[in-house]
């Protein structure tokens, strides 16, 4: 049968370990915070409630569509288009086309954000590749103005970064919750993440510096995941709560 990402897709290597994929959220995470779209999130509740639950509902979702024959990937972003439909009808308004944009755009740019800070730059070639992974998760979902090619679409993302973040008192609330739910020290740990990650215009509007704590503990973590060492340190950052979750996102590519 015919897969949604080839076989050999980067794509699959990305998606296929825990700690690259935890890395897109953490990323993620920050600049959906700054969207001006995030009240409708807001709008069931789900999203203060259970922010990492929502986290791993996502990554389920992004996991069926990326590791699934191609049909059932079809319908399950078919599936995903429909919820948010119900969604706008029961709030009584339509998110905008934008905000759509602003989140597939998240997916490929902290895709690859975050393998390169964990692994290697990948090539002009690999980012297409990626970049045309998600074109057609866009275009299922109905979409518009979506840019065919990587490189003219970077100018688009810098658009979108400068038009649609402001930080508002979601913004404020949400980073509140993660706090909550994740601890001072995890929460201290995915601060520090984001930096390593985020557009220069997501850290202004956070107010966070550029220098990151982590970045000479990433050769240290490489050094961890070449020893076999890894889990021990998964398991002293990330709540012990998910850890099936977690230990679920790794995928033999």
């Amino acid at each position: 049968m015919k897969q949604f990402v080839k076989q050999d897709s980067i794509v699959r290597t990305i998606w296929g370990k825990s700690d690259t994929v935890l890395l897109i959220f953490a990323g993620a995470a920050a600049e959906f915070a700054l969207n001006k779209a995030v009240d409708w999130l807001y709008f069931t509740g789900k999203l203060p409630a259970d922010p990492l639950g929502r986290l791993f509902s996502t990554v389920t979702y992004a996991r069926k569509i990326i590791f699934a024959e191609e049909q059932y990937a079809l319908k399950t972003i078919d599936s995903i288009y429909h919820i948010h439909k119900s969604v706008e009808q029961n709030r009584g308004g339509a998110i905008p086309d934008w905000a759509y944009r602003d989140v597939l755009f998240m997916l490929i740019h902290y895709s690859i954000a975050a393998f390169e800070l964990l692994e290697r730059k990948l090539s002009a070639e690999e980012k297409q590749e990626v970049y045309d992974v998600f074109y057609r998760f866009g275009v299922q979902m109905k979409l518009k103005e979506l840019q065919p090619k990587y490189t003219d679409w970077l100018e688009q993302r810098e658009q979108h970064i400068q038009q649609d973040l402001k930080n508002s008192k979601y913004t404020k609330d949400l980073f509140k919750q993660f706090k909550k739910h994740l601890g001072s020290a995890r929460y201290f740990f995915l601060i520090e993440a984001q930096k390593l990650l985020v557009p220069q215009r997501v850290r202004q509007l956070l107010s966070m510096r550029s220098f990151s704590w982590l970045t000479g503990f990433i050769p240290l973590y490489k050094l961890s995941r070449f020893l076999k060492a890894d889990v021990l340190v998964k398991a002293v950052l990330l709540p012990k709560s998910y850890k099936k979750e977690i230990a679920a996102l790794e995928v033999v590519v």
